[in-house]
């Protein structure tokens, strides 16, 4: 059996909701399949359950929705923007080095071996996997080191699909020119094209499906309406796409969006909270009207603390009377002191952090990366570490104030109840497990219906 691709003609086309869905539609159908990113550029990441490495968010969601346990196989490489075309390397799941753009593509052919290895191993155990690519598979001044597209595509010889997004418009165009593009090897193995993200009435559309398939020569494998899917946000792009409905919100959150932002899925749990209305805000000016401040984590820490600090928000942050959540490398900022003697993160290697809790954080080149269950202010519960930064404690708690290391703690039913029935007593809450599993399997029956899935199947199969 043929694994499958999924190619955008576009950035931001829904490559990774539509390969989260159709792994799941293809398990629903028998198919032992797994999820697969060679190359992630993300700062949202979580811990493996095998092996305790890092992986990006897109495969570890659509893997934990058809119950597979998470792997660093599927995604063995992950870079974390830092800025000034600086990024922290992730090989394997375990932090390598960091590296800069060019000198990442100057060793590209030592990581293609990795990305191989890492997908045979996959396939060795499932018999079809769904590979996301990245990106536009033909900047043509880039496909000799595209890993996630071309590579891989020609390597494993999958078949392919292309993820085309109407609502920016041009979708003709970016149909065309990406499927004219593409090495004629990798043409015909091209199944057909899913028009992505339509609004409105689908039947205006049906002018545009006959273009192409019959000017093209493309089959149009669907034509599938817009629908809000707020979980497993893969960057900072997609979610400030979230759509949230606020007409029953009985709480105000506020979440500082701060330039080097990570692991923001925290927050998917508020976002879909009916209860909640959560804003990402930069301006310090904007704060009174929150009922709750959070300050979440960040790939640099000490550059976001100086931000932070140049942009008014120092007051705010050391304000007792406001109630305030800091996490993982917010939870670091409200320290005394932060120290990087071996720059593991920045060139500065000493700052005077916000104060609020005594004592220092230290920087140390081993990464603490692991699951775990924890007590959490009184609260049992499930979470993830993710950090170079070390202290005492992993969680404090002083007036208003609650800080932690650990991510997923909005996951926790109990807590959140713990938290916001003391900022509104009427708050009732939510289980968000179940609501999870209700939302995948919703958004994948709505893919399923505007799909021709039996197709795509009977391709991979040849």
């Amino acid at each position: 059996m043929h694994s499958l691709s999924i190619f955008g003609t576009s950035s931001d086309a829904g490559k990774s909701t539509l390969s989260f869905a159709l792994t799941y539609l293809l398990r629903q159908y028998g198919i032992n399949v797994a999820p697969f990113k060679a190359q992630n550029v993300s700062n949202n990441s979580v811990v493996t359950d095998i092996d305790s490495g890092e992986i990006a968010i897109p495969q570890a969601f659509a893997a934990k929705a058809i119950g597979l346990k998470t792997t660093p196989a599927m995604n063995p490489i992950l870079l974390k923007s830092g800025g000034n075309n600086k990024a922290h390397m992730i090989i394997n799941g375990q932090s390598v080095s960091n590296t800069d753009v060019k000198e990442y593509y100057q060793n590209l052919d030592t990581l293609k071996p990795i990305v191989k290895k890492a997908f045979k191993k996959l396939k060795k155990k499932y018999e079809c996997i769904v590979a996301e690519g990245a990106g536009s598979p033909v900047e043509l001044n880039l496909m000799d080191k595209d890993l996630s597209n071309i590579y891989i595509a020609k390597e494993f010889d999958t078949k392919i699909i292309l993820v085309a997004d109407i609502e920016r418009g041009g979708v003709f165009a970016s149909i065309y020119g990406v499927y004219n593009l593409l090495p004629k090897k990798l043409q015909k193995n091209v199944i057909g094209v899913i028009i992505n993200k339509f609004r409105g009435d689908l039947t205006l559309f049906d002018k545009g499906v006959s273009i192409i398939q019959e000017q093209f020569n493309l089959p149009v494998l669907g034509v599938i309406p817009y629908k809000p899917f707020n979980l497993g946000f893969e960057d900072a792009a997609s979610l400030l796409n979230y759509k949230q409905s606020t007409q029953y919100a009985i709480i105000k959150v506020a979440v500082i969006h701060l330039p080097h932002i990570s692991n923001f899925t925290d927050f998917e749990p508020l976002v879909i909270d009916p209860e909640i209305e959560v804003n990402f805000i930069t301006n310090p000016a904007q704060v009174d009207n929150y009922d709750l401040l959070i300050l979440p984590g960040s790939k640099c820490v000490v550059d976001d603390l100086l931000w932070l600090k140049q942009h008014g928000f120092e007051n705010i942050l050391k304000d007792e009377q406001r109630k305030i959540i800091a996490i993982c490398g917010g939870y670091e900022m409200m320290f005394e002191t932060i120290k990087d003697p071996l720059q593991v993160e920045s060139k500065i290697t000493h700052v005077e952090g916000f104060g609020r809790f005594k004592g220092e954080v230290v920087f140390k080149k081993c990464k603490i990366v692991k699951n775990g269950c924890y007590n959490l202010f009184g609260v049992m519960g499930n979470g993830y570490e993710i950090h170079n930064g070390i202290t005492k404690k992993n969680a404090k708690k002083k007036k208003n104030l609650y800080g932690t290391f650990l991510h997923g703690i909005f996951d926790n039913d109990n807590f959140r109840e713990m938290i916001f029935t003391q900022i509104n007593p009427l708050y009732r809450g939510y289980n968000f497990e179940d609501f999870k599993q209700k939302a995948i399997k919703n958004f994948a029956q709505h893919v399923k219906y505007h799909i021709e899935m039996e197709r795509i199947i009977n391709e991979l199969y040849e």
